[in-house]
């Protein structure tokens, strides 16, 4: 039978639009997910919640019941070509003496090509968006001295990958901070150098041999930094060290300790007085902040000062990391150089934390060795170094404090995820 034209007018209009069809599938297909990408994804936390990836097949560090002395916080640092910082110069939430990238510091590739490794299992790498999933309206408080604070700059320029309109934020007290709207969270700093009140008093006349005035410490009575914050944050990191020394208060200007508003007779020296602040504080802590709080307190790091202090010339221009040998020779008080100082208050905070519901972040050790990481001559402004000397306590960002960032964030996940069990 002959059918005519009809056998080609029914396939011609099909075999036509096919292309066409296929494109307009495409188009649909890649506007469905371009949609997802931009306005859901920065919103979604994984149900696992496990943001953190071991980089081995080792298995990850946990707190035993008993103790919060964590592998994590022994190990050595491995030099790793492939191991790149975060971010860079450009970070908004930098301070400048510690943009060591913008100063032109030397070697700085090669001080964030050093990776620590724990002796007995794989220290995960922070996932900025998976943390920031994690912490969705919530807040995490920086309380102490500019350790803390450059602690701080390292955790927001890290936390920034996830959420590029994060902003600058202080309220509540706060030195500074950064807000990530995409997730709702706050990370603040709060700048309590004794973490207790103190204040300055001259004294009215001037004889010889007299003091110029002294600081008042109030030990039971926290700085007006932080006194009305603690049902404010989630997570809170304490700190205290650096100031407490006679290069801070020399005996012209001395720290006298009070207590109940009356000076505590007879009057305590400053390692004393260090000890009574951080019982009343520590209890302070336990008291006033809830229970379902995470609490941390970071050790000290060591300073790094060769040759002398920071005003006799000391220097720390090192290429490399110490190696284990060197690191008693450099920081054991029984030595009485010139970096004794953070063992010592270290011993002295660990031993004040002792049956309270505060954790241990002891970054001490693995700080120790780096002597290559600090801003040394680098500090971005002219003259800094003949006025103030080499920083060789601060830290060069991207460096060391990186690695505090990966630790730190490991343990709130740990821990949050103990209270609250994996997300369904």
């Amino acid at each position: 039978m002959n059918l005519g034209p009809f056998p080609s007018l029914t396939k011609r209009p099909l075999l036509h639009s096919l292309p066409y069809f296929t494109f307009l599938s495409l188009l649909l297909i890649t506007c469905f997910f371009l949609y997802l990408y931009t306005n859901v994804l920065p919103f979604y936390t994984p149900p696992s919640l496990e943001p953190l990836t071991p980089r081995t097949s080792r298995g990850s560090c946990r707190a035993s019941q008993e103790t919060d002395n964590l592998p994590y916080f022994n190990g050595k640092w491995i030099e790793d070509p492939q191991k790149k910082p975060f971010y860079g110069e450009e970070c908004p939430f930098h301070r400048n003496a510690w943009n060591c990238l913008k100063n032109k510091r030397e070697n700085m590739e090669k001080i964030n090509s050093w990776r620590w490794v724990p002796d007995s299992c794989a220290l995960p790498t922070i996932d900025p968006f998976g943390f920031l999933g994690l912490m969705r309206n919530k807040r995490i408080g920086f309380v102490g001295d500019s350790l803390n604070e450059n602690f701080l700059v390292s955790f927001l320029c890290i936390l920034r990958i996830a959420d590029e309109t994060a902003r600058k934020w202080k309220r509540n007290g706060a030195w500074r901070g950064g807000y990530f709207p995409k997730f709702n969270a706050t990370v603040a700093y709060h700048r309590a150098v004794l973490l207790a009140k103190y204040q300055w008093q001259p004294l009215n006349s001037l004889e010889e041999n007299q003091l110029k005035g002294i600081y008042k410490v109030d030990v039971d009575i926290p700085a007006d930094d932080w006194i009305g914050v603690t049902d404010f944050y989630d997570v809170l990191v304490f700190n205290t060290g650096h100031w407490w020394g006679i290069d801070k208060f020399p005996k012209e200007t001395p720290l006298v300790f009070y207590k109940n508003g009356k000076a505590i007779n007879p009057p305590l020296g400053i390692l004393d007085g260090l000890k009574v602040v951080l019982n009343n504080m520590i209890s302070y802590i336990d008291r006033e902040v809830p229970k379902e709080k995470l609490k941390f307190w970071r050790t000290q790091s060591p300073r790094h000062f060769h040759g002398g202090d920071w005003n006799e010339n000391g220097t720390c221009l090192f290429e490399n990391p110490l190696n284990n040998n060197q690191l008693d020779i450099w920081f054991d008080p029984r030595k009485r150089g010139v970096n004794k100082e953070a063992r010592l208050m270290n011993s002295i905070v660990k031993h004040a934390l002792l049956g309270s519901s505060i954790h241990l972040l002891d970054l001490a050790h693995l700080s120790e060795f780096r002597a290559d990481a600090h801003p040394a001559i680098w500090l971005g402004k002219k003259d800094a170094v003949a006025v103030w000397g080499q920083d060789c306590m601060h830290w060069c960002l991207p460096g060391v404090p990186d690695t505090w960032v990966d630790i730190l964030s490991t343990l709130i996940h740990e821990r949050l995820v103990k209270k609250t069990g994996p997300a369904i």
